[in-house]
Formats: C-alpha cells, sequence, structure tokens
C-alpha cells in the first residue's frame, strides 16, 4: 500500500501513544522524540565478540526491542547513535550491532587508501549475517517480546535479510542498497520502505518492480516514496532543507508507526 503526504503530516502532529511500554511515550508534539544534534545517551557493550550500542527507553519492561542496522558509517557515525536514541524514546530498547568491526567507510569516498568495492566485498552477507544473529541472540535475552528491524541503506537490505525466519518479526528499511529479488522474496513479516526522490541504488525505474516483489512475497507492504530527498536522507538528511528533514522525520514516524501496529498492537 502507499502512504500519502497527508497521512504522515497526521502521524507527526499529535502526540500519539507508543504501545511497546506499560508507561507512554509519545511522539509528533514532542520536539525531542528524534534528535538531529546533541550526545548520544545510549552504551556501548560487547556480546559474544560483537560490539553493541544500546539505547534503553525510559518506560519499564519494553515488549519491542530494534535491531537498529547501520548505513557504511556504522554506529561510530554520530547520526545513527542519535536516531537510535530516537526510537528509544519513542518506548523501544534498541540494539545497534558495529557491523563493521569498528572500521566503517569514511564519509569521503574520496579519503586515501579507502577502495569502495573492496569495503563492500569485504562486508557481504558472509559476513554481516553472523554479526547480525549475534544481535539478534542478545535481543532475546533482554525478554522482549517482539524484535523489530529498521535498517538505512547498506542496513536497509539486512532488514530484509534478518526478516526471512531469523527471529525477526517485523521490519522497515529506508533508501535500501544492494537488495536483490530472492532477498524481497523471502521476507516472513511484515516490511515497510521508505524511498529517495534521487537515489542511484534506487532509480525511478527500479520502483515499481519492487513494489512488484513486494506483492508477491505476500507479506503486509508499505512503500513510500519522499519528495525532494536523495539517498541517505533517512539518517543524513539536510535538516536546513524542509523537505528532507520532513523527510527525515517522516521515515522516523513511519517506522514507529509501522513497528507499533505489527509488532506492538494496532494504536
Amino acid at each position: 500500500m502507499r502512504t500519502s503526504l497527508a497521512t504522515l503530516l497526521l502521524w507527526g502532529a499529535g502526540s500519539v501513544a507508543s504501545v511497546v511500554c506499560a508507561k507512554s511515550c509519545s511522539y509528533g508534539d514532542d520536539p525531542q522524540i528524534i534528535a538531529h544534534t546533541g550526545e548520544p545517551v545510549g552504551t556501548e557493550k560487547m556480546y559474544n565478540g560483537v560490539n553493541l550500542y544500546i539505547s534503553k527507553p525510559e518506560c519499564k519492561d519494553p515488549k519491542v526491542g530494534v535491531l537498529y542496522l547501520t548505513d557504511v558509517f556504522g554506529i561510530q557515525l554520530a547520526e545513527n547513535k542519535l536516531l537510535a536514541d530516537s526510537f528509544a524514546r519513542a518506548g523501544f530498547l534498541v540494539v545497534a550491532p558495529d557491523m563493521f568491526d569498528g572500521k566503517p567507510a569514511p564519509l569521503d569516498f574520496d579519503t586515501p587508501g579507502f577502495n569502495a568495492t573492496e569495503f563492500t566485498l569485504r562486508h557481504g552477507p558472509n559476513a554481516t549475517d553472523p554479526i547480525l544473529a549475534t544481535a539478534v541472540a542478545y535481543l532475546q535475552t533482554t525478554g522482549v517480546e517482539k524484535i523489530a528491524a529498521t535498517g538505512y541503506c547498506y542496513g536497509g537490505r539486512y532488514t530484509f535479510r534478518v526478516l526471512a525466519g531469523t527471529g525477526v518479526d517485523v521490519g522497515f528499511a529506508a533508501h535500501p542498497s544492494l537488495l536483490e529479488d530472492p532477498e524481497i522474496l523471502a521476507i516472513t513479516g511484515p516490511i515497510s520502505v521508505a524511498a529517495a526522490e534521487t537515489d542511484v541504488m534506487m532509480p525511478p525505474e527500479r520502483r515499481p518492480q519492487m513494489e512488484a516483489l513486494l506483492v508477491d512475497a505476500a507479506q503486509p507492504y508499505q512503500f513510500s516514496l519522499y519528495g525532494g530527498t536523495s539517498h541517505g536522507f533517512g539518517v543524513r538528511g539536510n535538516v536546513s532543507d524542509p523537505q528532507e528533514k520532513f523527510g527525515k522525520e517522516g521515515a522516523f514516524y513511519q517506522a514507529v508507526r509501522w513497528f507499533n501496529v505489527w509488532a506492538g498492537g494496532a494504536l
């Protein structure tokens, strides 16, 4: 199904209570629910050889955990930690694994010594899937009843991969990259996608193909296109630009509502 701009505006306009915690965690009219700047508030922990960035909600006994899958800039990027913290403020227990063993891609791909092709090959599914399995295993020790995955760019592909019978119940992906058709068809739970208007990894002709594959996957789905945005907007959108700020925040609210409906019960 498609989501209209008006619907997303309504999501962000009023106070909507998250159903994932006993204490009410609201978003929309709270200017601090999604943080674009500031200091991250989570902590890091080693679990079975994987470094995890963990951000906890204020409410007690969260029922839904969120597996936060970063872009190639990793948990070392402040914007990733801040967005993980924002999900925690929405009432979720958030775990973001270090998918690159402390060596994420530099912000400038032209940095001397960095080879994007080699980086991508080094961090393919054979290397990444076990890291995510460890993070899921950690979430399963915390007492949460459901696990949601939210992924961005590189991590967006892995939202689909973990939503294929690995213990993850629902997924969200913003501007996923390198996503293959069989990975879309393999999902076993509801999936929501936020697409950028300008994205070499998902050009306009790819979008209807992806929607057709989502239909064939026979799982509840949502596909939303954000005008005036480019690849990476879900994490690194320019919040001084009204359209990009709306896109970044709209994608966040889209994920929160999707998780509340499909992992925590209808709002």
